[in-house]
């Protein structure tokens, strides 16, 4: 028999670029990474009795002290030739031409499984598999409505990509590729126990990728800000200042990558922007994310894409439920000067002025930017996330027929 042991090392992604889509529905990349200290140990043994992997971690014991040996357990993941490590081992007999009778592999986990390296989705991915690894059912169960979260593991991420807030929320958002539907998750139990910001990691971004950030960033805080709840001008004031904030920075992002103050203001506005500070004493509505996550799931657009496609036309269709408040997002926000006589056009030159910011950042703004075909908004508006109502949101509760007609105004 020989054996060998190496270090799987970590690594995060110091570029990466999505290229064009394949069509097995995937995105081919290209990417410069770096290694980085952290690393799984395995060990592999050819020759032996048949092909076997085992996946372990070292855990201590809740009544550990500092002489105290780790115990290994096993980590949730699969044992089996599900697991990635052996598909990898299938591939490499096969490129050589020859495939042992026998091959143990053994895995020690050092990395955790849940620790999120980059943007939203990576995050994200890490808080379901949290969740997924105590649970013995799907962990999609958590998504749907099916089941309710008991426990999970903790959570810490590196972020990358500031734009979706996973790094100080309790939300998740994942797709199940078996119909591509997208749904979210609030849960405490995933918000992470730590986060590390370096806004020189953020230098490499596309100015598209920058750009979807920013609009999420600022869609985050317009959920919140749209709200119903009276006597809340100290939340009012706070998140009027984050998207002016963004307001000025995102474009600097954009033209100049390697800016640091303007990079880091970003990651902070992220944190800010969703992780419930500027959530207090508020209801947010949340329906303008559930219309953009069916544009992603169904169209692949990145989801800050989407949100500056979706917000202006909720805005188009709601504004009059509550037209002073629109009114001081325009002057407040967008800095549109107020009209007395004709509050109304005020309200709209508010909306008219967010589009047009979305527009000179680089961000789409109709669905035909974002490959969606006229024929399927009815498709959409089906899909759309709702209560047991049958309706969405709550600044204003939509209907299906609601979402429909927000579709259109899409166009």
């Amino acid at each position: 028999m020989k054996e060998l042991t190496e270090g799987a090392f970590a690594k995060v992604n110091l570029t990466l670029d999505v290229l064009d889509k394949r069509e097995d529905g995937y995105h081919n990349l290209r990417s410069i990474m770096q290694t980085v200290s952290l690393h799984d140990d395995v060990h592999v043994t050819v020759g032996c009795e048949g092909w076997q992997i085992h996946c372990y971690r070292e855990v201590l014991p809740p009544d550990a002290d500092e002489n105290t040996e780790p115990e290994l357990v096993t980590c949730g993941l699969p044992q089996d030739r599900e697991n990635l490590a052996w598909k990898a081992a299938e591939a490499f007999y096969a490129r050589i031409g020859k495939k042992p009778e026998g091959l143990e592999i053994f895995i020690n986990k050092r990395i955790p499984l849940e620790a999120g390296l980059g943007g939203g989705s990576a995050i994200d991915c890490a808080k379901a598999i949290a969740l997924g690894i105590p649970y013995d059912g799907d962990v999609w169960d958590f998504y749907c409505g099916k089941a309710v979260p008991k426990k999970a593991m903790p959570v810490g991420v590196v972020l990358t990509i500031p734009a979706a807030g996973s790094e100080g929320s309790n939300s998740s958002v994942i797709t199940n590729e078996d119909g591509w539907i997208k749904r979210g998750l609030g849960c405490d139990l995933t918000r992470p126990a730590f986060a590390i910001y370096n806004p020189e990691l953020t230098y490499s971004l596309p100015a598209y990728q920058t750009a979807a950030g920013a609009t999420d960033i600022m869609a985050h805080i317009m959920e919140r800000y749209f709200t119903n709840e009276p006597d809340v001008d100290m939340t009012d004031r706070l998140c009027e200042s984050v998207l002016k904030t963004i307001i000025r920075q995102a474009p600097v992002a954009v033209k100049e990558p390697d800016n640091y103050v303007a990079r880091a203001e970003m990651m902070w506005a992220s944190t800010v922007a969703h992780n419930d500070f500027l959530s207090c004493f508020r209801v947010g509505d949340w329906s303008s994310h559930q219309l953009s996550h069916e544009l992603s799931g169904m169209y692949d657009a990145t989801h800050g894409a989407a949100l500056a496609v979706a917000f202006p036309a909720w805005m188009t269709y709601v504004y009059k439920h509550d037209v002073q408040r629109f009114c001081r997002f325009a002057v407040e926000v967008m800095g549109v000067e107020m009209d007395f006589f004709h509050p109304e056009e005020t309200a709209l030159k508010g909306i008219a002025a967010l589009r047009a910011f979305f527009k000179s950042i680089g961000m789409p703004t109709t669905l035909s930017e974002l490959g969606v075909p006229e024929d399927k908004l009815d498709v959409l508006a089906d899909k759309v996330k709702r209560g047991a109502d049958g309706t969405t949101g709550q600044f204003v509760k939509l209907t299906r027929d609601d979402c429909l007609k927000i579709y259109q105004l899409m166009r």
